[in-house]
């Protein structure tokens, strides 16, 4: 068979499940799925990653200050009162 052809079927078909009831049971299970995910208490992708961006640079921020904090009581350690 030629390859063309099949493109074409495949597209023919496609156009026409997208004006038959597919297209409505597929509008009714994602409006479905939304409302249970919605439910679940789920983030989206971009949520996370944001808040994964926020942790890494508390992480971070926090070595930073132990470092500090290590340093400082290093010193006061050294220096006779």
């Amino acid at each position: 068979m030629n390859p063309k052809l099949l493109d074409e079927i495949n597209e023919k078909m496609k156009a026409v499940l997208a004006q038959g009831p597919a297209a409505d049971i597929e509008k009714n299970l994602r409006a479905l799925l939304a409302g249970v995910f919605s439910r679940l208490d789920l983030v989206t992708r971009e949520e996370f990653d944001v808040q994964r961006e926020v942790l890494l640079r508390t992480r971070a921020k926090l070595a930073e200050l132990e470092k500090k904090l290590a340093a400082l009581e290093a010193d006061t350690t050294r220096t006779p009162r």
